[in-house]
């Protein structure tokens, strides 16, 4: 008899209460591209910056909000993001005695495209039609499956890992083309397509987060007009590409003030800001509170501060 998608789930969870007993807020693993996290408490919306990969909700319940729309998932679902999109979380459920535990494997679109190219070209169609950069889908046991022979390998050797893991990364990803995913993922990964010009929109903004965004040269670069540059951005990430290069520059912004010794003014040149003002006054609109009282938050020495 095949087993319930809750039969590998607890499996996990029980797996990782004996390898790893003290485990809270985030986990890296020896496997580069497999992480946790966790909390016994449920949040406010968090902004946060996906990158290309597969989540997985162990316990609890999460909510992403993305652009208008918000979507709920629990242990049942899982989400695909298949590029670097922008997205409010919120934990919804979470405690003591059940804390919220999640799992992310991150992948490239070139990996997608290995898959795709080697398993079914069939699948290769030309997608014109971009879509939303995040997706949803029911959890199976054919997916579970080889997630929790990769969560496992964790405890082998280091060359077991080596060995090994790129099989089973590669047999979840065609696990995933196979499903309702392939699709989704087809759209993204296919050079060409509407969906793989903003990919590469994206990647370039995101190089560049610190530069001045010239629309006209983006969209000569992916060759797509300004204005089909513009409408597929917004329908993949709910941002325009100037709403999102401001994004990429404040949370780098309070990456910084959070791990570095350094003036706020600096920083804001750092990011890409020519006025300190101007800077604080956004990094406020986003975060709900000025850099400087961020800092304070921190318990950061005074004289880190701006001037």
């Amino acid at each position: 008899m095949q087993p319930l998608i809750d039969d590998y789930r607890l499996d996990i969870l029980s797996f990782l209460k004996r390898v790893y007993p003290h485990f809270s807020d985030t986990l890296a693993t020896p496997i580069s591209c497999l992480s946790f996290f966790s909390t016994d408490t449920t949040n406010e919306l968090n902004h946060i910056m996906y990158e290309p990969c597969l989540c997985v909700i162990l316990q609890g319940s999460k909510a992403v909000g993305l652009g208008k729309q918000t979507y709920g998932y629990t242990t049942n679902e899982y989400l695909l993001a298949s590029t670097h999109v922008p997205a409010d979380i919120q934990i919804t459920e979470a405690s003591k005695e059940l804390p919220y535990i999640g799992l992310t494997i991150t992948f490239t679109l070139e990996d997608i495209y290995e898959v795709l190219k080697n398993t079914h070209p069939d699948k290769l169609k030309f997608q014109k039609k971009s879509d939303k950069g995040l997706f949803f889908d029911t959890m199976s046991p054919t997916l579970y499956d080889p997630i929790a022979r990769l969560i496992k390998l964790t405890e082998r050797s280091k060359e077991d890992i080596a060995f090994l893991s790129p099989f089973i990364i590669k047999e979840i990803l065609y696990v995933l083309v196979n499903e309702k995913s392939g699709y989704f993922l087809n759209k993204f990964a296919m050079e060409g397509t509407t969906s793989n010009k903003i990919v590469k929109a994206i990647a370039e903004i995101k190089t560049h987060f610190s530069e001045k965004l010239n629309l006209a040269t983006l969209a000569k670069r992916i060759d797509m007009s300004e204005s089909h540059l513009y409408q597929n951005f917004q329908t993949i990430t709910s941002l325009s590409p100037i709403q999102f290069q401001k994004k990429l520059r404040l949370e780098e912004a309070k990456r910084m003030l959070s791990v570095r010794r350094i003036d706020i003014s600096e920083v804001a040149f750092l990011v890409g800001y020519e006025s300190p003002s101007h800077f604080s006054r956004e990094y406020a609109r986003m975060f709900g509170m000025p850099p400087k009282a961020y800092l304070k938050s921190l318990n950061t020495p005074m004289h880190i501060l701006e001037n």
